[in-house]
């Protein structure tokens, strides 16, 4: 009887914690190359009184066994890389990345964070940013004089100043990719950081080595489905009550037998 009691208990932990994830999720539903968690989960310990194929008698064995499990436990949240919507937006300086790769950026401890929000701005160095002012590795630098902008699908910067007609490169976007990229440990900020479980990062020309070519003058949104999102909110809070019952019917099992006589 008190078994039931904790491992209802370990029921309702875990769909707590998944309804914690489905929240961000939904939180984060117009946020820029924000992607999407999932929870996974795991059966835990079992009670093993009878192991399958253990005797029974002289000439038979229980082909089962007995065998009850001890509740489940989170082993993980998987982030899903799958492409968000793309939204024009004809702002030069916004890059979406139509594949795979991340935009590699310089973070203040002197490491490099790598981001799929591609709105970027200029700081007053005229270098590229991310929205929290994290240059671009690449250090693309746009002239203060510059009258147009264009970001070729493989990175090549070029702009065009006052009084020459003729476009100038002014640096190239390189993008990272990594053979786990579930592995990456998120800093907040739409910024990742690589671990051992990511792998060390690759660095490619965009359209190469696996990679998305870049897209000017669009932002690719988050890959939240909130349809999907609410379906998972409704399940996860129908199987925390289910579990909730589960304790309340043990509970009233065990003041049964407090009132026997």
């Amino acid at each position: 009887m008190i078994r039931s009691l904790s491992t209802a208990a370990s029921g309702m932990e875990a769909e707590q914690t998944r309804l914690d994830v489905t929240a961000n999720n939904i939180a984060n539903v117009s946020t820029p190359g924000f992607k999407k968690s999932r929870v996974e989960f795991e059966d835990m310990l079992y009670s093993v009184s009878r192991a399958p194929g253990a005797r029974t008698g002289a000439d038979s064995m229980s082909p089962t066994g007995e065998q009850v499990g001890m509740g489940v436990r989170t082993v993980g949240t998987d982030r899903v890389f799958s492409q968000g919507d793309m939204r024009q937006t004809s702002n030069p300086l916004d890059v979406a990345i139509e594949g795979a790769g991340f935009f590699p950026v310089s973070m203040p401890s002197g490491e490099v964070g790598y981001t799929r929000d591609g709105s970027f701005k200029l700081d007053v160095q005229g270098r590229m940013v991310d929205g929290s002012g994290h240059p671009l590795v690449s250090d693309v630098v746009i002239p203060p004089d510059a009258q147009s902008i264009s970001i070729a699908p493989d990175g090549v910067v070029m702009v065009t100043v006052a009084g020459d007609a003729t476009p100038t490169e002014v640096g190239r976007i390189e993008l990272a990719t990594f053979a786990n990229p579930g592995g990456l440990l998120a800093l907040g900020h739409n910024v990742f950081r690589e671990t051992i479980a990511s792998g060390t990062a690759i660095a490619s020309t965009p359209g190469q080595n696996g990679t998305g070519g870049l897209a000017q003058g669009t932002v690719e949104m988050s890959n939240v489905k909130v349809v999907e999102e609410m379906i998972d909110l409704i399940s996860g809070q129908r199987a925390y009550e289910i579990n909730a019952r589960v304790i309340r019917a043990s509970d009233e099992m065990l003041q049964q037998i407090s009132n026997l006589r």
